[in-house]
């Protein structure tokens, strides 16, 4: 964002221009906004004036959130929350809340993003017709399957890859649509393999019986798509509605740690880096690498405690939405303990389970 260098309260010289940023859509293209003088506008202001020239109707509003975004934090602004005065504050935010070292944050830079407001429930959203809200959150998702954060099954994979396939090039059709002509498109319309790396994986792709090649099976599902008479807003809540059912759909996402067991084939201990995701139904647990789900848990299965993250009231962005607020008392990193029910050998136990993040403390507002 431009124009975050400005003194709190000081009035812009005569003839200055006004600060300006651009909001990015999730297919990339960017809104341009004028932030006036400082502190700025809120966030629910700017989310007005985008959807006024996107000329998106009301019904969009709930849907739509604004976020701040950066390769080290992400962070959904509330109505009240000010923009600007949140970059200037960035550096601060990253020391609390993400895992980058020193020399990382230094060079770090958010952007206005407009994305899925993650309060948005999967059953409304259903409900929505008008084209361009469906669209974009279908390139949001579509962006976050390709991405790796929506860990499918292969076949859950084909299946969104056809219709993503349907989406680019059209109908399908026999003698344009070949594996020779969807191969190069792959990394654009499949999600990445789960468990391709690792030990296990090179093993696997070593198997007496390869696997067929992706384009194939995505060619066969994508014979199996709606014809030309589908219009895009009904292809868009077809790909939506299938997203529905991964469990981390419509979620936040940071990253974390937990602890790896010790014992067995390798002998590691330690911590593994995760991705955790949390959304209105509960919390899911990525590993990151191998693109895998390790455990979902809807919200009545679990019981959640915050450890180290006590010291302040209020949310993460402060009590006017702009001040980063105070230290913690706490000392330590803070770790989100999800107690659950599971079985070993077949018997029923208690499982706790230690998720170490600086970001788990946003879990408590």
């Amino acid at each position: 964002m431009e124009g975050e260098g400005e003194e709190e309260g000081a009035s812009a010289p005569p003839g200055a221009a006004a600060p300006a940023a651009l909001a990015f859509l999730p297919d990339g293209a960017g809104v341009p906004l004028a932030l006036g003088p400082p502190p700025g506008p809120t966030a629910g202001e700017l989310l007005r004036r985008v959807q006024g020239a996107l000329r998106l109707p009301p019904a969009a509003a709930p849907a739509l959130a604004l976020w701040l975004c950066s390769p080290l934090l992400e962070v959904q602004l509330k109505p009240r929350h000010r923009p600007l005065r949140l970059v200037r504050r960035w550096p601060e935010l990253l020391l609390r809340f993400s895992l980058g070292s020193p020399a990382a944050i230094a060079r770090d830079e958010p952007c206005l993003q407009l994305r899925r407001n993650v309060f948005f429930p999967k059953s409304k959203e259903l409900e929505l017709e008008e084209e361009e809200v469906l669209r974009l959150l279908y390139e949001e998702a579509r962006g976050h399957l390709l991405g790796g954060r929506f860990p499918v099954d292969p076949p859950t994979g084909e299946a969104l890859g056809a219709l993503l396939c349907r989406l680019r090039l059209g109908p399908f059709q026999p003698a344009h649509h070949t594996p020779h002509t969807l191969r190069p498109l792959l990394s654009e319309l499949l999600p990445p393999a789960p468990g391709r790396g690792g030990l296990w994986g090179a093993l696997r792709r070593w198997g007496p019986r390869p696997p067929p090649p992706p384009e194939e099976g995505l060619l066969r599902a994508f014979a199996r798509t709606p014809g030309p008479q589908e219009p895009p807003a009904a292809l868009y809540r077809a790909f939506l509605r299938r997203c529905h059912s991964l469990p981390c759909y419509g979620c936040a996402f940071f990253p974390g740690a937990i602890e790896r067991p010790s014992g067995g084939l390798l002998g590691r201990g330690g911590l593994r880096p995760v991705t955790v995701a949390v959304g209105l139904e509960g919390v899911t647990i990525i590993d990151p690498r191998e693109k895998q789900v390790l455990l979902t848990l809807t919200f009545p299965e679990l019981s959640w405690e915050l450890v180290g993250a006590v010291g302040h009231e209020g949310d993460a962005m402060g009590q006017e939405g702009d001040a980063v607020g105070q230290e913690e008392d706490s000392v330590g990193p803070p770790q989100l303990w999800l107690e659950f029910d599971g079985d070993h050998e077949g018997a029923p136990v208690n499982r706790l389970l230690r998720v170490f993040s600086p970001q788990g403390r946003s879990c408590g507002g």
